[in-house]
């Protein structure tokens, strides 16, 4: 896959490039519409976008992960979660093992990010850990560690920070032009006439239409890339059934990513909004349809290969997927059997989620406190200032106090 690892590369220059250019344009018309001067807006754009280049490839990773409430764990945290991450970065030949991140979400998701291989993070939400076995929950793995693989996640971090730049800056000053009037344009109409008030309505309506524009560029990435990824997550697990079956719980989920936005939506596996209530639509901007993905995942056949991934995306999609150079002297692996679930190391869908329930609770730094009557585990926030707490299983009365 070098041949998409470089297209990476140099998409990422073009994108940065793309959206430091709508940056100038909506400084551009913060310039003209409020100073009266293109010169200074374009000034302080081109110096923004030169810092929020900078932030977004030394500490885009950092941003994305505190936007989304992700907290960092150890493998003595979840061992299991750890084991499927470890099989999967040897499976793709990572240098190096992703920092392991869980987002306190009932929603079933998950995103990658980090500027390389070599610093990379992947994040999964605690409704994910819940309610996928171990197969799915591995063709998710794989999926986010194929987006690193291919140097995705630098790409998709740059783009995400220069965005919310854009995004922001375009919010807060069409608020600035509501609450004032239009003062800029009086001046513009002052000084120059009919032809300053052109300008200030060129101005206005680069402030208006950036950030739509980097919207659609963002977006035109981001859809590409995961028939890409669901490609390389079948071939790393030896077995699209997992990712395939993980799809279709995560199309079919009707819980909303509340940390999620539209700069860091394309992130995630799949599209983490939902509208009102209802189950995700296949016709969504940020990913290409769920429908579609699952069907080109379970027409491959028995032989796995980007070949016969390609072959399955021309005949459900239509289009092209992967690139030549992927295709050349290829052998195909064969299908392995699926994982049992409640086998040994194998926990059902009631040990996942007290497995997802006690990770949740040492992140939160909760206390246990063991009943002196029955022995039920008592779980006590860190806040918790009571000097007693009643058991919900016998009544007993247990002391709270902290240990000296």
């Amino acid at each position: 896959m070098w041949e998409q690892i470089n297209a990476n590369r140099n998409r990422s220059i073009l994108l940065v490039i793309g959206m430091g250019a709508l940056l100038v344009a909506v400084g551009y018309g913060i310039g003209v519409y409020f100073f009266n001067s293109a010169y200074a807006g374009v000034a302080v754009a081109a110096v923004v976008w030169i810092v929020m280049t900078l932030v977004g490839y030394f500490q885009g990773d950092s941003i994305l992960l505190a936007t989304a409430g992700a907290k960092k764990i150890e493998k003595k945290d979840h061992p299991r979660l750890f084991n499927v991450v470890e099989e999967m970065t040897i499976a793709c030949g990572l240098p190096k093992m992703p920092d392991v991140y869980i987002i306190d979400d009932p929603a079933l998701n998950a995103f990658a990010t980090g500027r390389d291989p070599e610093k990379a993070a992947v994040a999964i939400t605690s409704g994910l850990l819940q309610k996928l076995n171990r197969d799915e929950l591995q063709g998710v793995i794989a999926h986010e560690m194929a987006h690193v693989k291919n140097r995705d996640v630098l790409l998709m971090s740059l783009t995400a920070v220069l965005l919310g730049t854009i995004v922001l800056l375009s919010y807060y000053f069409s608020r600035m032009m509501f609450f004032t009037g239009g003062g800029g344009s009086r001046r513009s109409n002052d000084s120059g006439g009919g032809g300053g008030a052109i300008i200030a309505i060129v101005g206005l309506v680069f402030i208006i239409l950036a950030p739509i524009f980097a919207q659609l560029i963002y977006f035109a990435v981001s859809r590409r890339r995961e028939y890409l990824a669901d490609a390389s997550a079948a071939l790393y697990t030896r077995y699209p059934e997992g990712l395939a079956s993980a799809l279709e719980k995560l199309g079919a989920s009707t819980n909303q990513v509340k940390a999620a936005n539209q700069a860091t939506a394309p992130m995630y596996t799949v599209n983490p909004f939902r509208e009102h209530g209802r189950k995700a639509a296949d016709l969504t901007s940020t990913h290409p349809p769920i429908s579609e993905r699952v069907k080109i995942l379970r027409k491959m056949g028995g032989g796995i290969s980007y070949q016969a991934y390609e072959k399955a995306a021309e005949e459900v999609a239509h289009h092209k997927i992967i690139p030549g150079s992927a295709l050349v002297g290829e052998q195909p692996l064969a299908v392995r059997e699926p994982s049992l679930e409640g086998a040994v190391g194998e926990p059902d869908k009631l040990a996942r989620t007290r497995e997802t329930q006690n990770l949740l609770f040492g992140i939160s730094n909760y206390r246990k406190l063991d009943c002196k009557n029955c022995g039920t585990t008592l779980r006590l926030p860190p806040d918790y200032k009571a000097p007693t707490v009643r058991c919900p299983h016998c009544g007993t009365v247990n002391q709270t106090a902290q240990p000296a």
